[in-house]
């Protein structure tokens, strides 16, 4: 992570934190990272208000809540405002709403609203391949999210059983940060994504504006001036090695291939 500089001269001045939210939750965006960067930010009496700037689709559902989680605890103390540039879907969507206010360029995609499941099976690859699995388990279900095999009947029944678990708190997370009923929010998620224009009008959206929109709320509610101080992760050892393009394609391919072979539930769009 940038760490905030030690305090001297300039940084005895407060300021505007500003943390990037750029990709798919839990893959480039990594859970871990921003537990300390958030976990700083709220405990840094230099920093007066926070912008979270997002663009991302979501992804792990685990890692929408670890992140949600950490904003909403800065906003508990501290002026922290969500500004969606391009996309804040999904999980996306559910971090940026922990914030207490939510910005959004009128033609950015907001919403969709929902869970997904996604399980892979390779039973004719395998077949092809002339590979067998046997499987040895205690317990009836424990090979259930296993790529193969098809699912039966009572383990999809199962499993919606958990995605209604998974949506009924999405649900009711966006309807206690947002302050709307949630039965109005259940009507809108749908999974459905609308321009930042509609989900102003649905209440998902504060404020129609770009950037400076944002810092300018931030610095208004927190009585700051206007000296920003970006904090990003730091770099993998992956991206220090190869160059920061190179490595992060490298991850985006790792993570393309665990997203094909493995059982995942994502807030993602």
């Amino acid at each position: 992570m940038s760490q905030i500089p030690p305090i001297g001269l300039p940084w005895l001045v407060p300021r505007i934190a500003i943390v990037e939210l750029f990709g798919v939750l839990g893959t480039t965006i990594r859970s871990p990272d921003y537990d300390r960067i958030l976990t700083a930010l709220r405990d840094d009496a230099r920093v007066k208000a926070v912008v979270v700037d997002i663009d991302s689709p979501g992804g792990s559902a685990a890692a929408a809540e670890q992140i949600h989680r950490g904003i909403a605890k800065i906003a508990a103390r501290k002026p922290t405002i969500a500004f969606i540039r391009g996309s804040g879907l999904s999980g996306g969507y559910l971090a940026g709403c922990a914030a207490n206010k939510v910005v959004a360029i009128p033609t950015a995609m907001v919403g969709s609203i929902g869970v997904i499941s996604i399980r892979p099976v390779v039973t004719e690859l395998m077949q092809r391949l002339g590979v067998k699995v046997f499987v040895t388990k205690a317990g009836a279900f424990k090979d259930m999210f296993q790529p193969f095999r098809e699912p039966t009947e009572e383990e999809q029944k199962k499993l919606q059983t958990l995605m209604d678990e998974y949506y009924a708190w999405f649900v009711d997370a966006v309807a206690r940060t947002r302050h709307l009923e949630p039965k109005k929010v259940r009507s809108i998620a749908t999974g459905e994504m609308f321009t930042a224009s509609k989900a102003k009008e649905l209440g998902l959206v504060d404020e129609l504006g770009d950037l400076d929109t944002a810092i300018d709320m931030a610095t208004e509610l927190g009585k700051v001036p206007r000296r920003l101080a970006y904090v990003r992760p730091r770099r993998a050892i992956l991206e220090r090695l190869l160059g920061r393009a190179a490595g992060t394609l490298v991850q985006e391919v790792t993570a393309e291939v665990e997203r094909r072979l493995l059982t995942r539930i994502e807030f993602r769009a």
